[in-house]
């Protein structure tokens, strides 16, 4: 094999990927930069062992065609609908903002005509979604305000991007005038391509997906999963849209599905590896003996775009954010340069819109500042008390008051429920209403994120570890619950627990009695059998040895068996768990909708609501840190609330739907 050959090329990329990443996250470094310094040790401009070839190229095109899908898993329908205001006020008053802003300087200070300065300025203004989305989800931000607008700024960039680049195209000759009928008839293609996209979306996928999946064939649901999102990157692109679009949009149409969970776990191994490559040939663009040769021009350059980009987006985001903070933040998020950015100041230096002696600088801080995003974005909360000059020590983010106020329960008598699947959630119901703390330890992600969004007191930690236990405040625990149905992790929890507290209660939950006498032998104090009646079993120990009165436990367990088992059914389901098929009779689930500044429930009644048609009940809702278990019908729903909605999957997905957009 020769060194241009593609697949040794990308043997090396690989080789070198592993090494140099394994390093960075060892000095707890993003990932991407250690993918950047792959590509700029390698490229063309340094050891030259690999190049920017097209087969590397479309790699890396699938890699961000995979991030931007399960992005768009994130964003169903009616969000998006929500942030509307968000996508096309902020988002177009940064681009158009920043394109007039440096169109005007190139014009002025350096004679280029007007339409070519717009391309430069539209150049300027564009931002790396592959970067931003990457890093704000490594950081666990793609969910907060200023992570939320940053994500509305890309998706608007990436609708300009094609205006721009019809732009270009005219000045250079190589396509259609730049007149009104031709960009009328672009415009017109591209709304076709959507409407297309969005439409076989919502009335085939789901269709489609529930077909594949009553076959029970792994393979055939990844290929489905394949098809669906290159098939829409491939619609977009052939309009003239960005690849990115078409599987943002497919990913939008998805997240609407029971499938959604499925689908991300297996474009997941697809997208890591592929993204990899797109930031090693990011860092291939890198011109190291150019930026040294022109450091001067270049630093202001690179300065100039940060320093600008970030105000803008400042001064566009305060009204949407409600403080400088949150604004500045997400202009600092937002502030570095992106590879669409790139693609139209190559052609512009191709076809000489300006002074390469300008040109040439700026493609290098725009390559340049895509190679410091990573840290900008990991301190850009750092920079921005630095930059408001903000003194004392930092407020805790959500998630840390959030942690905070668990742990401070530890301190208190309080019961540890091991485990917070279905029967551990029925548990905590009935301990929250009966006024008793309780703290819960899992280790599905997923579920804890749900969970805690909800207000429920669980951390993530594997009870089967002393450690965490003691962290937990096991020497204050009044009684233990261990509700994992496999019986040797159960013992193993049971073991940990006794080690560390000998007189503590603690009840057993098991599938089968497999192990009831090992467990008993280890310290049980009850072993409790399966499912609801299970969970009542368990339920009535727990609150035997909490001292409640007898006659109030029998109340309470018939109360819940006069409902129906309402309560019991209520449960933040694990994630990529197998649902139910359409006769199974508890079917129930809980699902936290997060109201966005636009959603259509702001400013009005849990009442309006079901009178709208909501089939789902309105479990609990969290405002301001504070949870409130079954609202009354003429609660007032505000911007931020958290509206926990509980039925059927369908009818959880409408209500989401009705809360959002109506």
């Amino acid at each position: 094999m020769s060194v241009g050959d593609p697949l040794l090329q990308i043997l090396i990329l690989l080789s070198a990927s592993v090494c140099v990443v394994a390093a960075v996250r060892k000095l707890a470094l993003p990932a991407i930069l250690g993918y950047l310094a792959v590509g700029m040790m390698l490229g063309p401009h340094a050891l030259a062992l690999a190049t920017d070839n097209a087969t590397t190229r479309l790699l890396a095109d699938f890699g961000v065609v995979f991030l931007v899908f399960t992005l768009g898993l994130e964003f169903s329908l009616p969000r998006l609908i929500a942030m509307r205001g968000e996508v096309l006020g902020v988002g177009g008053a940064q681009v158009l903002a920043t394109s007039a802003i440096v169109a005007l300087i190139a014009v002025e200070f350096f004679g280029v005509a007007i339409p070519a300065g717009i391309v430069i300025g539209g150049a300027v203004a564009m931002s790396s979604t592959a970067i931003i989305i990457a890093q704000l989800t490594d950081q666990s931000e793609n969910n907060r305000t200023h992570g939320r607008i940053a994500v509305a700024i890309c998706l608007f960039q990436d609708l300009a991007f094609p205006l721009f680049l019809a732009l270009e195209s005219s000045l250079s000759g190589r396509g259609p005038s730049a007149d009104i009928g031709h960009i009328g008839y672009a415009v017109v293609v591209a709304l076709f391509a959507l409407g297309i996209v969005l439409a076989s979306g919502r009335w085939l996928l789901r269709p489609l997906f529930f077909a594949i999946a009553s076959v029970r064939s792994a393979e055939l649901f990844s290929l489905a999963v394949l098809l669906a999102v290159l098939a829409s990157a491939w619609a977009t692109h052939k309009a003239g849209l960005s690849l990115a679009l078409g599987a943002f949009l497919a990913g939008m149409m998805l997240a609407e599905t029971e499938f959604r969970h499925q689908v991300e776990a297996t474009i997941r191994s697809y997208r890591d590896v592929l993204l990899g490559l797109f930031f090693i040939t990011v860092g291939m663009l890198l011109n190291i003996r150019l930026l040294f040769q022109h450091l001067l021009l270049v630093t202001m350059l690179l300065a100039g775009m940060l320093v600008l980009k970030a105000a803008v987006v400042m001064l566009a985001a305060k009204p949407a954010t409600g403080s400088w903070f949150k604004a500045l933040r997400t202009g600092i998020v937002v502030s570095q340069g992106g590879e669409f950015g790139f693609a139209l100041l190559t052609l512009s230096l191709r076809d000489e819109l300006m002074d390469s002696a300008v040109l040439q600088p700026l493609l290098a801080a725009t390559v340049l500042s895509m190679v410091l995003s990573p840290l900008l974005i990991r301190h850009n909360r750092r920079l921005t008390r630095l930059v408001l000059r903000e003194r004392g020590p930092p407020p805790p983010a959500a998630a840390v008051r959030e942690a905070q106020a668990t742990l401070a329960v530890a301190g208190r008598e309080h019961v540890i429920i091991c485990g917070f699947g279905r029967v551990g959630q029925n548990i905590a119901r009935v301990l929250e209403r009966a006024g008793f703390e309780y703290l819960a330890l899992d280790v599905d992600p997923y579920r804890i994120r749900a969970g805690r969004q909800a207000g429920d007191a669980i951390m993530f930690g594997d009870p089967g570890q002393a450690a965490v236990l003691q962290s937990v405040g096991v020497e204050h625990a009044s009684c233990v619950v261990i509700t994992f149905a496999n019986a040797p992790v159960a013992l193993r929890v049971l073991r940990a627990v006794r080690s560390l507290r000998e007189d503590v209660p603690i009840l057993v939950r098991t599938q089968d009695d497999t192990l009831l006498g090992e467990l008993q032998r280890a310290g049980a104090t009850e072993v409790v059998p399966e499912t609801f009646e299970a969970s009542l079993m368990l339920l009535s120990h727990v609150l035997l040895l909490l001292k409640v009165p007898v006659s109030r436990v029998v109340r309470t367990v018939d109360d819940i068996r006069t409902h129906r088992y309402s309560m019991l059914r209520q449960f933040f389901p694990a994630q990529g768990a197998t649902p139910p098929d359409e006769t199974h009779a508890f079917r129930e689930e809980l699902h936290s909708v997060i109201l966005p500044p636009h959603a259509w429930a702001v400013g009005r009644s849990i009442a309006e609501l079901i009178a709208s048609g909501s089939q789902a009940s309105v479990a609990s809702l969290r405002r301001d840190g504070i949870v409130g278990r079954a609202p009354a019908s003429d609660t007032i729903l505000k911007e931020g609330d958290v509206v926990v909605v509980c039925g059927t999957p369908e009818a959880v997905e409408h209500a989401e739907t009705l809360l959002l957009m109506g």
